[in-house]
């Protein structure tokens, strides 16, 4: 049969590399788990609970398509909770994880050929999603010294219709702080650009909490997920805030698309908003997971890399290591047991030269992945 060339995308290489250890477990190797961006830990047991009592209070079926109004009115309690913003409830929409809100967000603000800037290295996916949408990615480099954040000098001169911008970043965990969020989105407001700010890593932070583009500006799409935080990943449940002039137009692309986010998951997000004391334990684990990831990877030889800020990644520079990331993560996997994912994931262009490793699941598993590094790179060569 015929194809469409917006369905040629690239493949979502941390998915393949996720894939190859999962092969090699099954032949009975032990694999240390630092490739994929999943904690460690399930949903909390608040959230459990609440849908099991759901379960036996009849069926679950279809809800509205921006999802439950409580849940809705929820989320916007933590937008006070966590940064003081008054948020009308009903500028939210609950989305089958961030996935489908970005779906949305690019369908509903730009139109075919045109060109959406993303900062690089950066999260894979929003390339390909644009690509499927006949949407044109435009990478913009980051630079070290900005920590791998774009800042308003990268914007000089890029002809671009939106701006998708991550805080926390996957794969660097680093942060944009208030005024550097801010000149972005002056940025995009005075040149008619559209201003996406990914929001999943925000509660996962080691220091300043990060900052909303709410806090700045309600002229802008907010996308956000239960995954990350909030320990559901396999849920597929998350949320979007869009102006309140928006609300209508995205309902209507969500009825059509997704009917609505799927009901027994939102009832598990409204009592996991409550599950406070669990998150913060959580979060608390990944601190000592990163402050041992960080001097884990040093030790190993693996010296440059920015600390992150939030998030649960440590992103490394390995270009006096190796020219080709892809197989420089094939080794140590098959020789030490490792999954790592190779920075071509989130640089088409310098990521040959870089790996990202999260530190998101069990201290014990941390502690062993870093002896492995370790034992791998006391014999390796630089090819």
């Amino acid at each position: 049969m015929r194809q469409s060339q917006r369905g040629a995308v690239d493949p979502f290489i941390v998915m393949d590399v996720m894939e190859a250890a999962r092969a090699a477990e099954a032949a009975g190797r032990s694999i240390i788990h630092m490739e994929v961006g999943q904690p460690g830990t399930g949903a909390a047991q608040g959230a459990r609970d609440a849908l099991t009592a759901a379960m036996g209070q009849g069926a679950l079926g279809y809800t509205v398509a921006l999802g439950l109004p409580e849940l809705r009115a929820g989320i916007a309690g933590l937008y006070k909770r966590w940064y003081d913003v008054e948020l009308d409830p009903s500028r939210v929409i609950v989305t089958t994880g961030s996935s489908s809100g970005f779906l949305l967000a690019f369908t509903s603000l730009f139109d075919a050929g045109e060109k959406v800037g993303l900062g690089e290295p950066g999260y894979p996916s929003y390339r390909q999603i644009l690509r499927a949408l006949s949407l044109t990615p435009v990478g913009i480099p980051t630079r070290a010294e900005n920590r791998l954040q774009p800042v308003l000098d990268d914007l000089a001169g890029v002809d671009m219709s939106g701006l998708i911008v991550a805080s926390p970043g996957n794969p660097s965990g680093t942060m944009l702080d208030h005024a550097a969020l801010k000149a972005l989105m002056d940025h995009c407001r005075d040149h008619d650009i559209a201003f996406i700010s990914d929001e999943i890593y925000h509660g996962l932070h080691y220091g300043d909490r990060a900052v909303t583009a709410l806090e700045i500006s309600d002229d802008a799409y907010v996308i956000n997920s239960f995954s990350k935080y909030f320990s559901m990943t396999g849920w597929r449940i998350g949320w979007m805030v869009v102006p309140q002039s928006h609300v209508r137009r995205v309902e209507r692309l969500a009825q059509n698309m997704f009917i609505c986010p799927p009901h027994a998951s939102q009832i598990a997000a409204l009592a996991a908003l409550d599950c406070i004391d669990e998150m913060e334990a959580n979060r608390a684990v990944y601190a000592k997971n990163r402050a041992l990831m960080i001097e884990g990877l040093r030790e190993a030889g693996f010296t440059k890399i920015a600390p992150p800020d939030g998030a649960f990644y440590v992103y490394a520079d390995v270009s006096e290591l190796t020219d080709d990331s892809l197989k420089f993560c094939s080794m140590i996997l098959g020789q030490a047991g490792v999954a790592v994912t190779p920075g071509l994931d989130f640089d088409p262009v310098r990521g040959k030269h870089t790996l990202r490793f999260s530190y998101a699941r069990s201290t014990a598993e941390i502690e062993e992945g870093i002896a492995r590094l370790k034992g791998f790179m006391v014999g390796y060569i630089k090819p």
